[in-house]
C-alpha cells in the first residue's frame, strides 16, 4: 500500500498465490474435456506413487478412475448434507472427498469469552479449505457452511485457490413457538428476554389468556423452544445475510439461501450441486470469474433491500480484497442511498426466512429487484446461466403477501446500513438504523472498557431510564478484543428491557440479530489509539444517520491533549490462536484480514 496516497489504501494489492501445474483449459481425451486438470499432476504416470497408493487406500476403485476421474473436495460440518453431495458427485463419475473444517456457534459463545474466537475462525476456515484443495490437488470444491463467518471463509478460500467451486448453504432453522408467550420465537428472543428478566418486565401477554407464570418459567419455556431443530438462525441475521448475498453473486444454486435446513428442497439442492460443479468444470467457470465488482454490487443491493446484518460489511470487504476487487465503505453508502429497505423480516420485522421460503424465497425477491433495474441480472453464475435466467421460472411475489413491501411503499426509502465518520471514527463506522428508532441520537457517553463491564452494569440494573445515554464499549476491536466479538447479549438485553433512551457504540461488532440505535466497527479501534480510546463519561456524543456523522462534542485540541496521556493497554493474550490473530489482523474498514500484509 502507498501511505502517501489515501485513495490507494482502499484498493487491494494484486493478490499473488502459488501457481500450480495443471492441464490446459482446453485439454481433452477422445473428444471429451479433461476435468482432472489439477489432480492429474499426481495421478498420471508414476511420478507420485505414494500419493496414488494413499488414494487407492482412500477408495479410488481402479486405475482408469485414478488416471481420468476429476477429484472434488466436499467441505462441510453438516454431515448428512455432505453425504448426499458425495453420492451425487460419484454418480457424475467423479471422485468425491469429504473433509471437515471448523465451525464456531455464535449463539453458544455469545456474551462470553468464547465469542472472541468467532471472527478469527473465518480465517481458519479459509486457510483450511485453501490448504486441502491445493495440497491434495483437488480439481473442484463444494462447500457446505451453515453459519455467519463460515460462508465468507468459504468464499475467501475459493478466491484463493480459484478452482471451480459451489457453495451450498446449510439452510435456516424452523421458527420456534412459545406456549407461554403465545407467539413465534427464535434465538434473539432468548437475549431480549434476558434483559426483560433483569429489569423485571418479563411476563405473559395481556391478551386475555393465562398470566400466572413466573419469569423463570417463561425463561425456561423460551430456552426449550426457541430453536426447534437444525439450521442457522432464522431471521435476517448474519447467516442469512451472507447466504442471500452469495446467491445474488452467482456462487450458489438458485433458492439455496432460502431452502430450509431440514426441507426436501435442501436435499434436492445437494443432489443438483453435482451437475452444477460438472458444468463449472466443463465451462471453466472459476470463482474469480464470478467475484466481480458487479456481483459485489448485487450483494450490497440484496443486503440493503432485505435489512441484512452490519457484519455483511466486514465480510464483503474481506471477500472482495481476497478476490482482488476494489470495494470500500463508500460503496456501501452509495448503494444504501439508492436501495429501499423492503423486508418485514426479523430482527426489526415480524417474519423469518422460513416464511419467505413459503412465498417464493430469495429468487422471487431477486426477480422483483431485477425487473426494477436494481439488481444486475446479467451476471454469470455457477449454473452456466445468468442470474435472470436462473430466476425466470420462479414465481413472482403475490400482491397480498406481507413480508416484502412493494418498491413503491418501502419500510424505508433508503438502506438501513449507514457509514458514519467523524472525530469518533475518522476511519469509518457501520450503523444499523432501520428508521423505526429515528435517524439521529444525541446523548451523554457512558464508557466501558470491555463488554463484560457493560454486561455487569446491565445485570445490576445500573443503566437507568431517563436521559439519553450513549453506551460506548471499547477495546473490543479485532486487535483489542482480541477477535472483534459480537455484542448481542447487551444490545438485545436493552431492547428486552425497553431502554429506548440508550444507543450503543463499539469498536467490536454487533450480531445480525441486534437492532436499535447501534454503531459498530469503529476505526481506528481503541487498542491502536483511535479517538474512541479517549472518550470520557459525560462527553456528548452525536449519531446522525442523515449527515453520516459520529462525533463527540470535544475539541480537536482536547482530543489531542487526552491522546498525549493515553497509554496502550497491556495485551490480554500473548500466545495461541488469538494472539496470532491480534498480531496479524487489519482494521475492520478493510475487512479485518490476516493476510493483507502492509495494511
Amino acid at each position: 500500500m502507498d501511505p502517501a496516497n489515501p485513495r490507494k489504501q482502499d484498493e487491494p494489492e494484486e493478490p499473488r498465490f502459488l501457481d500450480f501445474p495443471h492441464l490446459p483449459d482446453d485439454a481433452s481425451h477422445n473428444g471429451q474435456p479433461l476435468l482432472n486438470k489439477y489432480s492429474s499432476t499426481i495421478t498420471k504416470g508414476h511420478a507420485f506413487p505414494g500419493a496414488q497408493a494413499m488414494l487407492y487406500a482412500a477408495g479410488v476403485p481402479d486405475q482408469e478412475s485414478m488416471r481420468t476421474s476429476p477429484q472434488v473436495g466436499i467441505v462441510m460440518h453438516l454431515l448428512e448434507l455432505g453425504k448426499t453431495v458425495k453420492a451425487a458427485v460419484q454418480k457424475q463419475n467423479m471422485l468425491a472427498w469429504q473433509y471437515n473444517t471448523i465451525g464456531v456457534s455464535d449463539a453458544i459463545t455469545m456474551g462470553g469469552e468464547g465469542m472472541r474466537f468467532s471472527l478469527q475462525s473465518r480465517e481458519i476456515i479459509a486457510d483450511s479449505i485453501e490448504t486441502v484443495t491445493c495440497a491434495q490437488h483437488h480439481d473442484a470444491c463444494i462447500t457446505i457452511p451453515g453459519c455467519d463467518k463460515n460462508m465468507p471463509g468459504c468464499i475467501m478460500a475459493m478466491a484463493r485457490h480459484n478452482r471451480p467451486s459451489i457453495m451450498i448453504y446449510g439452510g435456516s432453522i424452523a421458527v420456534g413457538h412459545s406456549k407461554l408467550l403465545r407467539k413465534p420465537i427464535n434465538i434473539a428472543t432468548c437475549y431480549e428476554a434476558a434483559g426483560a428478566y433483569i429489569y423485571d418486565t418479563l411476563s405473559q401477554p395481556d391478551d386475555g389468556g393465562d398470566k400466572s407464570k413466573t419469569k423463570d418459567e417463561i425463561m425456561d419455556d423460551i430456552e426449550h423452544h426457541a430453536c426447534p431443530g437444525a439450521g442457522a438462525c432464522g431471521g435476517m441475521y448474519t447467516a442469512n445475510t451472507m447466504a442471500t448475498a452469495i446467491e445474488s453473486m452467482g456462487l450458489m444454486l438458485p433458492g439455496s439461501s432460502s431452502n430450509p435446513a431440514t426441507s426436501p428442497s435442501k436435499m434436492r439442492e445437494c443432489a443438483k450441486a453435482a451437475e452444477a460443479i460438472r458444468t463449472c468444470m466443463e465451462r471453466n467457470i472459476k470463482p474469480r470469474d464470478l467475484l466481480t465488482k458487479r456481483s459485489f454490487e448485487n450483494a450490497m443491493v440484496i443486503t440493503m433491500a432485505l435489512g441484512g446484518s452490519t457484519n455483511g460489511v466486514v465480510h464483503f470487504l474481506a471477500m472482495a480484497a481476497t478476490a482482488g476487487v476494489a470495494l470500500s465503505l463508500d460503496d456501501f453508502q452509495r448503494v444504501s442511498d439508492k436501495i429501499p429497505f423492503i423486508a418485514n423480516l426479523a430482527p426489526s420485522g415480524k417474519y423469518f426466512m422460513a416464511d419467505l421460503y413459503e412465498i417464493g424465497g430469495v429468487p422471487s425477491v431477486q426477480k422483483l429487484l431485477i425487473a426494477a433495474g436494481l439488481l444486475d441480472g446479467d451476471i454469470p453464475t455457477v449454473t452456466g446461466k445468468t442470474l435472470t435466467q436462473n430466476v425466470e421460472a420462479w414465481p413472482s411475489l403475490a400482491p397480498d403477501q406481507a413480508i416484502i413491501h412493494p418498491l413503491s411503499s418501502p419500510i424505508k426509502s433508503t438502506g438501513h446500513l449507514q457509514i458514519l465518520r467523524g472525530n469518533l471514527a475518522p476511519g469509518g463506522a457501520v450503523a444499523k438504523i432501520t428508521g423505526k428508532e429515528g435517524t439521529k441520537f444525541v446523548g451523554k457517553a457512558c464508557v466501558f472498557d470491555k463488554e463484560n463491564q457493560l454486561d455487569a452494569a446491565l445485570n445490576a440494573g445500573q443503566i437507568q431510564r431517563g436521559e439519553n445515554l450513549v453506551l460506548i464499549v471499547r477495546y473490543e476491536g479485532p486487535k483489542g478484543g482480541p477477535g472483534m466479538p459480537e455484542q448481542l447479549k447487551a444490545s438485545a438485553a436493552l431492547m428486552g428491557a425497553k431502554l429506548t433512551n440508550v444507543a450503543l457504540i463499539t469498536d467490536g461488532r454487533y450480531s445480525g440479530a441486534s437492532h436499535g440505535f447501534i454503531v459498530g466497527h469503529v476505526v481506528p479501534e481503541a487498542a491502536v489509539g483511535g479517538p474512541i480510546a479517549v472518550v470520557m463519561d459525560g462527553d456528548v456524543v452525536t449519531i446522525d444517520a442523515e449527515k453520516n456523522l459520529l462525533s463527540m462534542d470535544v475539541s480537536e485540541e482536547e482530543v489531542q491533549r487526552r491522546m498525549m496521556k493515553w497509554k496502550a493497554p497491556k495485551r490480554t493474550v500473548t500466545r495461541g490462536v488469538l494472539a496470532k490473530y491480534a498480531a496479524l489482523v487489519g482494521d475492520a474498514s478493510h475487512g479485518a484480514l490476516t493476510d493483507a500484509f502492509g495494511w
